[in-house]
C-alpha cells in the first residue's frame, strides 16, 4: 500500500524496518531541528526549502515536533497521527503493521453504488471509529453498498464537521487511532460495504495551519478563496503536498474511493490541472480494484467526468448533483431564499429536467448570481450523477438544521425517497434518513476566545433574511449543546414509525439491486425523457439496452391523470389504480431489448 512515486515527499516514514525519513518544507527558514521523543537533532537543507534526516531505531508510535529558530514548536504538515489536538506534538506511524483481516476485498462496481453519508462524531454515541463498527452490519442488511465519511483529517478542538482540517493526512484524535480508522474500513469490507472518504483540498482550517509560517509561497496571497489565500497548486513542493494527500489515504487505509469537496475553488494555472493529475495518478497507481472517485462542484461542468467507449472512468466517476436537491426542496417545501431562487419558477420542470438530463442548468443564466452556469449534459450516462434529497450541507446550513421530513412532512419525504432510490441516477442517504431521523444536524465546532466568537457571529449575520431564521436562535456553533444535539437517535429505530421506514427503505433498496442497478452498467447518454409535468407532478423515463423504466410522481394538491407508462409496476405508493393521488409514486418497468 505505500507510494514511492514522489521521492519527496512530506512527512516522517520508514524506509527501512525501523529507519525513518523526515521531511519538511521551510522555504522561510535556514534552521530546522527535529525534536524525537525529547531529544533534539538538526535537520540537514537539502535545496530548495527541503530539510531532511534519516533516524534510526524509531519505535511507531514515538512523538515528534519541529522547533524553529526562535524555539517555536510546530507538528508536521504532514503528520500520520497527533497526540492530541493541531498544535501538539505528532506520531511517527508505521502503516504497514496493521493487519487486514479483508486483504483479498475487491470492491464493487459504480452502478451498484448506493451512499450513505456519515459524520463519526455523530453517527454513535460514542463518536468514535472504533463504535460505528457496531452499526456495519446493520447498514449492509438495509441494503447499503456504499459509506461516504466526512472528513476526518485533524482539525481544531474535539468537535467539528471536518471541513476546517488543518493536517490533512493525520485522522481525527478524537475519533481514533489510524488503525481504528483501518479497522472500521476493514470491517465494512467484510460486510460487503465500500467505503470512501471526504476530502478537502480547496483550503485549510483556521486554527493550527503553520504552512505559512514554514513557506508562505505555499499559499497565493493575491488569490483569496471563501476561506482565505488560495493553495498555490503550481509550487511544486505545495502540489506534492496536496497530491500526494488523496494517494496516501486510498494506499494506507484501502479506501475504495474520496469525494472531493467544492473543487471549484481549487484554481491551479499549470498545464495540467492538479485534479486531473490527481485522478491520473490514482488510476494508473491502483490497478487491481475499483476506485470511485466522486467531485462536488457548483459550475455543473462534465470535463472531468468524461467515459471511454466500455463505459469506464479514466477521471473521476460521478458529480454531486446539487441541482437535484435543490430543486427537489423547492418542489418540497416551497422556499426560495439563497441559492434556492434559481428553482423558484415551476420547480417541477427543473426536477423532470434533471431527472431526464442530468443538471437543471446547462448554460442558463442563474438568478442568484446573473452568469449562465452549467453546460449539456445530456451526453451523461445517468450513474454520472450522485442524487440526495439531504446531505450534510443542505441540512446543517439551515439555522435550525431541520432535516427534510420536518419541513415537508413525512408522507411526502416518502414519495420524494422512493424517486430517489428508484431513479437510474445514483442515490445517496444521510445517515438517519433511513429511519425516519428527526433529530436536527447543526453546524458545530470546538474554538475558542476571539475565533469562537468571530464563527458565532457570523453564523448568526449569515442567516439574516433566511427561510426558517428568528433573530437571534441560532445554535451558538462552540456549545457542546449544539454538537450533541445533531447525534443520531437510534432509539427511533424501535419505534412503530422507524420501523415503517426501514421497511420502506429495504424494500426500495432491495428493488433497485434487483431491477434498477442491472440496467446501468451499459447505460448511455440520452436516456431520459419527459413525458409530462404540472404543479407538483413530474412523469418522465429513461431508455436503456434491456428496457425502458418509468417513473411518476405527485406532491401536489390535486390528484393527477395517470400517464401511460409502459410495463410492470416495481413500486407504488399508495396503491392505485388510473391516476395519482397526492403524496403518490409509480415506478414500472418494461423489459425488453432496445428496438
Amino acid at each position: 500500500m505505500k507510494s514511492r512515486s514522489y521521492p519527496e515527499r512530506w512527512g516522517a516514514e520508514y524506509i527501512a524496518p525501523d529507519s525513518v525519513r523526515f521531511r519538511l518544507w521551510a522555504t522561510a527558514h535556514d534552521n530546522v531541528t527535529l525534536r524525537l521523543s525529547g531529544h533534539e537533532r538538526a535537520m540537514t537543507p537539502v535545496g530548495d526549502g527541503w530539510f531532511e534526516l534519516h533516524v534510526n531505531g524509531v519505535a511507531s508510535g514515538a512523538e515528534y515536533e519541529y522547533v524553529l529558530e526562535d524555539g517555536t514548536t510546530i507538528p508536521d504538515p504532514a503528520s500520520r497521527a497527533q497526540k492530541a489536538g493541531v498544535n501538539g506534538p505528532s506520531l511517527v506511524v508505521n502503516d504497514d503493521n496493521y493487519l487486514w483481516l479483508h486483504k483479498e476485498w475487491a470492491g464493487r462496481p459504480w452502478e451498484e453504488t448506493v451512499v450513505y453519508e456519515l459524520h463519526i462524531g455523530t453517527f454513535t454515541p460514542e463518536g468514535t471509529f472504533q463504535a460505528a463498527i457496531a452499526k456495519l452490519p446493520w447498514l449492509a442488511s438495509l441494503g447499503i453498498t456504499m459509506i461516504e465519511v466526512m472528513p476526518v483529517s485533524q482539525f481544531a478542538g474535539n468537535r467539528g464537521w471536518g471541513y476546517d482540517g488543518v493536517l490533512l493526512y493525520a485522522p481525527h484524535t478524537a475519533y481514533g487511532s489510524p488503525d481504528d480508522f483501518r479497522a472500521f474500513v476493514d470491517a465494512a469490507h467484510g460486510y460487503g460495504l465500500c467505503v470512501v472518504l471526504d476530502i478537502v483540498l480547496n483550503h485549510f482550517g483556521p486554527e493550527g495551519n503553520y504552512l505559512p509560517m514554514l513557506s508562505p509561497d505555499f499559499f497565493h496571497q493575491q488569490r483569496m478563496t471563501p476561506w482565505g489565500a488560495g493553495i498555490a497548486y503550481d509550487v511544486e513542493a505545495a502540489r506534492r503536498y496536496i497530491i500526494d494527500a488523496p494517494l496516501y489515504w486510498l494506499k494506507a487505509f484501502n479506501l475504495d474511493g474520496l469525494r472531493f469537496d467544492a473543487i471549484d475553488q481549487i484554481k491551479d494555472s499549470a498545464e495540467k490541472h492538479i485534479l486531473i493529475e490527481i485522478a491520473e495518478r490514482i488510476r494508473a497507481e491502483i490497478t487491481g480494484r475499483p476506485v470511485h472517485l466522486t467531485t462536488e462542484d457548483s459550475r455543473n461542468v462534465i470535463f472531468l467526468h468524461p467515459r471511454q467507449e466500455d463505459g469506464s472512468t479514466p477521471l473521476f466517476t460521478g458529480e454531486w448533483n446539487d441541482d437535484f436537491h435543490n430543486a427537489i426542496h423547492v418542489f418540497a417545501t416551497g422556499e426560495t431564499h439563497a441559492y434556492y431562487q434559481d428553482f423558484a419558477d415551476q420547480p417541477e420542470k427543473h426536477v423532470a429536467r434533471i431527472l431526464a438530463e442530468g443538471f437543471a442548468f446547462q448554460g442558463e443564466i442563474s438568478a442568484q448570481t446573473g452568469e449562465p452556469r452549467g453546460v449539456d449534459s445530456r451526453g451523461q450516462p445517468p450513474a454520472a450523477f450522485v442524487d440526495f434529497i439531504q446531505n450534510h450541507d443542505q441540512i446543517g446550513n439551515r439555522a435550525q438544521g431541520e432535516r427534510l421530513i420536518t419541513l415537508a412532512g413525512g408522507e411526502r419525504t416518502k414519495v420524494l425517497l422512493a424517486t430517489l432510490l428508484l431513479s437510474p441516477h445514483i442515490p445517496l442517504m444521510f445517515m438517519g434518513e433511513e429511519y425516519g431521523e428527526t433529530h436536527p444536524f447543526l453546524f458545530f465546532t470546538d474554538f475558542h476566545g476571539d475565533l469562537a466568537r468571530a464563527v458565532r457571529e457570523g453564523r448568526a449575520q449569515e442567516f439574516a433574511g433566511h427561510a426558517g431564521h428568528e433573530e437571534g436562535r441560532v445554535p451558538d456553533p462552540n456549545d457542546e449543546t449544539t454538537f450533541l444535539n445533531s447525534k443520531l437517535d437510534w432509539q427511533k429505530t424501535q419505534s412503530e414509525e422507524g420501523k415503517n421506514w426501514l421497511a420502506l427503505c429495504k424494500t426500495l433498496l432491495a428493488l433497485r439491486q434487483q431491477h434498477i442497478v442491472p440496467l446501468l452498467a451499459s447505460a448511455g447518454g440520452h436516456a431520459g425523457h419527459v413525458i409530462a409535468t404540472a404543479k407538483g407532478f413530474v412523469a418522465l423515463s429513461w431508455t436503456f439496452p434491456q428496457g425502458t423504466l418509468s417513473l411518476a410522481l405527485n406532491i401536489g394538491e390535486a390528484t393527477q391523470p395517470l400517464p401511460d407508462l409502459p410495463g410492470e409496476t416495481l413500486f407504488a405508493l399508495p396503491e392505485m389504480a388510473d391516476t395519482l393521488t397526492p403524496n403518490a409514486v409509480i415506478v414500472r418497468l418494461a423489459q425488453g431489448e432496445r428496438p
